[in-house]
């Protein structure tokens, strides 16, 4: 395992994409506060560099959240890791101020998320995968003080470390329809640009993009104006897109202080939060992305071009391969019979499925006790309840909506979210590496 002490930590973040990022930015930041008191931590990424949603970079796309709520500002205003200090260190704060928009572009955020990472490129491991967590020692007889992981890199090579507290953050999980599987030419939208650009365009002729949400909005609006001469194909299991509410009482449901609205609430109220707000971001598309694409589709019959087809109230229900053409098949909630469509490739812009620790918390899964659904039971500063024996803490950035609510994994409260969780490791638990 090598020198143990340097292999020994406070926290070690499992998976650095904005979450863990920002819990870095407020660690570093606690640290800075504290007169250089030292608190030893180390990021885990397996992906060989910084990289967030990199394949729905598409021309044109802004962010769905305001620039203020960035990595660190509603936790710190005067961080020097906030976007607007990144757009002063980029030289363009005043062109950004002059555009009067809350939303930059998906790239410009990209790169903000990018020069933030560069800033604590110290406490990260890149190409460096956790495999595993276990108690340390396996043989112990007293309660669990330290945690041991598993680190794998890229050459295959396995190495220890062990911490007192653990916060895991590998993100969602992409989802497919059921019965369809993934192949060259059928692709969740989590891999949309990457694989698009292995394609001739000059080739495709007939394409389509399935879900009801803002990926497939986009990408099916990316489509029709990169190939001029193919057939765009939507595929909405709805009658047609749903607009996202971001009206102002509406996004309070965003808010930090709607947390402990949600955490501390009956089950009855946690319901009507899903019921009467998930329309803010679930399944529901920015209203000039509806408007552009209604737009593109009444210029279409203007010109007697009938490019872009939106299939209303319809799933897909598999998908078969004949030679270079994929074969969709669609079931219609209309009654009609069953139907097929010959496309070149089909996009899944189906949304995705919760992080789930649990394969990766392996026998110490068995200490994380859980609710009557079979959920982890989570305390509020997004610590996993545990058994009494375990006293290190396991942590969670996201999978925990039946608890926090709606912004768990979200952006909007990821500086206030990364704040709580530091401020636990460092206030509430006993720390420090021995």
């Amino acid at each position: 395992m090598g020198n143990r002490g340097d292999e020994t930590y406070d926290v070690v973040g499992v998976g650095f994409g904005p979450s863990n990022l920002s819990l870095a930015i407020a660690l570093r930041e606690h640290r800075s506060r504290a007169n250089g008191e030292e608190l030893k931590a180390v990021f885990h990424e397996r992906q060989p560099s910084f990289g967030w949603h990199r394949n729905m970079l598409l021309p044109s796309t802004t962010m769905q959240v305001s620039f203020l709520k960035d990595l660190a500002t509603f936790r710190n205003p005067t961080s020097v890791f906030s976007f607007v200090s990144f757009l002063h260190a980029s030289g363009r704060l005043a062109q950004f101020v002059n555009n009067q928009d809350f939303f930059p572009s998906r790239e410009e955020f990209h790169q903000y998320l990018e020069w933030a990472a560069a800033g604590v490129s110290d406490v990260v491991r890149y190409g460096s995968e956790v495999v595993s967590l276990r108690e340390e020692p396996e043989d112990r007889t007293g309660p669990v003080e330290y945690l041991q992981l598993d680190v794998r890199d890229t050459f295959g090579r396995m190495r220890q470390v062990r911490t007192r507290n653990v916060v895991i953050s590998t993100g969602l999980v992409p989802h497919m329809p059921s019965g369809v599987e993934p192949d060259e030419r059928v692709w969740h939208s989590s891999e949309f640009l990457a694989r698009y650009r292995r394609m001739d365009p000059a080739r495709l002729r007939s394409v389509a993009v399935v879900g009801a949400g803002q990926s497939a909005a986009e990408i099916t609006r990316f489509l029709h104006d990169e190939l001029p001469h193919a057939k765009v194909y939507a595929i909405i299991p709805s009658y047609g897109y749903s607009i996202a509410d971001d009206t102002p009482f509406a996004n309070q449901v965003f808010d930090p202080a709607a947390v402990d609205d949600y955490y501390f609430s009956t089950d009855q109220a946690r319901d009507s939060f899903w019921r009467y707000h998930q329309n803010t971001n679930y399944s529901v598309v920015d209203d000039d992305v509806i408007r552009s694409l209604y737009r593109r589709s009444y210029d279409d019959r203007l010109r007697e071009a009938d490019r872009l087809s939106f299939v209303n109230l319809t799933r897909v229900s598999g998908v078969k391969r004949e030679g270079n053409e994929t074969r969709v098949a669609l079931h219609s909630q209309l009654g009609s019979h069953p139907s097929e469509l010959a496309v070149d490739f089909l996009v899944c812009a189906t949304g995705y499925d919760g992080m789930e620790p649990t394969g990766l918390l392996g026998e110490l899964d068995r200490h994380c006790l859980r609710d009557d659904f079979g959920r982890y039971r989570m305390e509020r500063d997004y610590r996993i309840t545990t058994t009494p024996e375990v006293r290190c803490g396991i942590y969670l950035q996201g999978g925990t909506e039946h608890t926090h609510g709606l912004t768990s994994s979200l952006l909007s409260n990821i500086a206030v979210r990364s704040g709580e969780i530091a401020e636990s490791i460092l206030l509430g638990r006993p720390v420090g590496a021995s």
